[in-house]
């Protein structure tokens, strides 16, 4: 693969100027907000912020002591009078050359000149330009929009005109305006206001899009300037428009690759953008040789000594014996995206690095602490291929195809089919894991180290199954994981071994699918009722006697006892009702009601709550018996107590016959 860098890709003029403003702002111990984001891209406003810089939509926003800084894109008369109304301190990075469009816009109404700004109407600059315009103003986003504007307004082709752009305007769709503005326009004065910087970086990126099979454009997708280079590279060739590096997409071998990047795009994104194309895409050569080839004025094969001397959010800062200040950024420090810079280095630590870029202008040196880590890990992580031996380290990412374990600063892929014990196993349980696992093959030539987390997860359960199978007995209890669900019960992990729960285990009710008592994930109290140490099968139960509803049944309603039940199935021959949960009698048809009935139905319906006499109960064949008749009788009988003479006297048959 052959990689070529545009020469100006990266921050122009105005936006380095106004990232310096808000340094120097914040060097002299001044607290910084800015009026929106300072410049369209992401990554960048997310380091400021990280350094206590903040982010307001309107001036009246700006928190009391802070410094509110004007972006580089500028901002309308109004907002320039509501600061100066409020009486907010304030920092004007607009660029000069925005500045000088609002001065044209302003001019051209004083000259009675009809202005026409070519620009994206909601683009921040555009909006601050005609805000300028005391006289008549048109915008136009393109060529196509010109020609209706001189279609819609034909007095535009004899009226004073003055013309201009936003200055990261398409060169090619400016040079086709003016082409139409010079003939149709008698009268109108024409300013070139395309920024160089823009125009340049335009005319590299079209030269280098037609050599190349790949280009990445690199800046924020809200970025005016870098949406424009996406669409003159994609006219060439297949185009890639990204943020950051973990956007990049795989390429085969042999490709040429082309890479630019918009005017709000910060060196060190640009940066990590080639280290990982050098590490990550497929290729022939190896890290250095890329590096040297795409990246050679950066000094990449020195390595010096350096001391912590500072340590911020976002980058760690060290004395490297030098007169520029070095320092290394989050992402060069370890392997891990989610390590801090606190959490792995501490002041005065003392370490070899890698010299990624030297900027004399700038005054600095860019520094990498994990590539020195990695070159040093190649020898150690091929002796534990060679030894079989088991490591340990951590699941820091989940690619396509398998997962990513940092060991010793060394990223190890480990494929989907070495992760788990089982395939088809989620992988992104295992994100953030520590993991054991092995070397299982080792190509210095690609960078690349392979691992395996099964044989060693295999090798773990096979010895804990032997260990269990020597201690388990039937009766112990365990606490174990619920692993999988069937028809026919649950099966749980007990700790390498895994046993079954029948579903007429799960509970002393009736349940038609185990998922209505526990669910995959749950740990669950067991015990083993039974073992077959042949065939290595465990079965399991779950329901306790203290909960079985017969035991409740036989202690709180023996025979003879009132109670209320809810009528849940009829039958020709009577109906069943619940007395307690888990537990449903029998209501033979004789015993609904007091009198003959046809059948059921025609005194009860299900969901009936009725007042019923328990009046057999039969543990060993659990079933018992319910009768509304005899609860009927009992309250007539006890009625008919009530309703009788104290002072009467009832004789039966029986003492009649007898007496004479």
């Amino acid at each position: 693969m052959r990689i070529e860098v545009a020469k100006s890709a990266g921050f122009c003029f105005g936006a380095k100027r106004a990232v310096d403003m808000v340094q120097e702002l914040l060097h002299r111990g001044e607290k910084a907000a800015t009026l929106g984001a300072l410049l369209h891209n992401p990554q960048l406003v997310e380091e400021l912020e990280a350094k206590g810089v903040k982010v307001v939509d309107a001036p009246g926003d700006t928190p009391e002591g802070h410094v509110l800084v004007l972006r580089s894109h500028g901002v309308t008369l109004e907002v320039e009078r509501e600061i100066e109304r409020l009486g907010l301190r304030f920092a004007d990075a607009t660029c000069p050359f925005v500045k000088k469009i609002h001065h044209l816009a302003g001019c051209s109404s004083e000259e009675n000149r009809t202005f026409i700004l070519f620009g994206d109407p909601g683009h921040p600059e555009v909006k601050g330009t005609v805000s300028h315009c005391k006289g008549p103003y048109f915008v136009c986003r393109d060529h196509s929009e010109l020609q209706n504007l001189l279609k819609d307004h034909a007095e535009l082709t004899n009226v004073p005109i003055a013309a201009a752009a936003q200055t990261t305007f398409h060169m090619g769709e400016w040079e086709k305006c003016l082409e139409t503005l010079k003939k149709v326009c008698t009268n109108a004065a024409v300013f070139d206001t395309i920024c160089n910087a823009t125009a340049k970086r335009q005319k590299e990126a079209l030269d280098l899009a037609g050599k190349c099979d790949v280009m990445i454009v690199i800046g924020g997708r809200d970025s005016s300037n870098t949406a424009k280079l996406g669409d003159i590279c994609a006219r060439q060739c297949r185009t890639y428009l990204i943020e950051k590096a973990s956007e990049l997409p795989t390429f085969p071998a042999g490709l040429s690759v082309g890479i630019t990047a918009g005017a709000s795009t910060p060196a060190s994104i640009i940066k990590e953008v080639l280290v990982t194309m050098a590490e990550v895409n497929s290729t022939e050569q190896n890290f250095e040789e890329m590096l040297e080839e795409s990246l050679k004025s950066m000094n990449t094969d020195e390595k010096v000594h350096g001391v912590v001397v500072g340590i911020s959010p976002t980058e760690v800062y060290v004395d490297v014996g030098r007169k520029q200040a070095g320092f290394i950024p989050a992402v060069e420090l370890s392997n891990d995206p989610t390590a801090k810079p606190e959490d792995i280095v501490k002041m005065g630590d003392e370490m070899e690095l890698l010299i990624m870029k030297t900027n004399d202008q700038e005054g600095t040196i860019m520094l990498s602490k994990r590539r020195v880590d990695a070159m040093r890990g190649w020898d150690i992580i091929q002796t534990a291929l060679e030894n079989n031996e088991v490591l340990e380290g951590k699941v820091i990412e989940v690619v396509k195809g398998g997962v990513i374990v940092l060991w010793d600063g060394m990223r190890v892929f480990v494929p989907a089919s070495q992760a788990t014990v089982s395939r088809g196993e989620d992988l992104n349980a295992l994100q953030g894991q520590e993991v054991r696992f092995r070397v299982i093959e080792v190509d210095r030539k690609r960078r690349r180290a392979v691992g395996s987390i099964r044989s060693v997860l295999r090798e773990e359960r096979k010895a804990a199954q032997a260990k269990f199978w020597e201690q388990v007995e039937e009766g112990q209890e365990f606490t174990g994981k619920v692993k999988s669900l069937t028809n026919f019960g649950a099966f749980v992990d007990l700790g390498g071994v895994d046993g079954m729960i029948h579903i007429s285990e799960l509970s002393w009710n009736r349940v038609k699918h185990p998922s209505e008592v526990v669910k995959v994930g749950d740990t669950v109290n067991v015990y083993v009722k039974g073992l077959d140490r042949e065939n290595g099968k465990i079965s399991l139960g779950y329901r306790r006697q203290e909960d079985n509803p017969w035991v409740k049944l036989e202690q709180e309603f023996p025979a003879g006892t009132v109670c209320e039940a809810k009528v849940v199935g009829m039958t020709d021959f009577g109906a069943f009702a619940s007395v307690i949960p888990g537990i449903d009698g029998l209501i033979h048809i004789s015993q609904i009601a007091d009198h003959r009935i046809d059948k059921p139905q025609d005194v009860l319906k299900v969901g009936d709550v009725v007042k019923v006499k328990i009046t057999d109960v039969d543990l060993e064949r659990h079933r018992v018996s319910l009768s509304i008749r005899a609860v009927l009788e009992d309250e007539q009988a006890a009625a008919a107590a009530e309703e009788a003479p104290a002072d009467e006297i009832v004789f039966s048959t029986e003492d009649e016959s007898s007496e004479e």
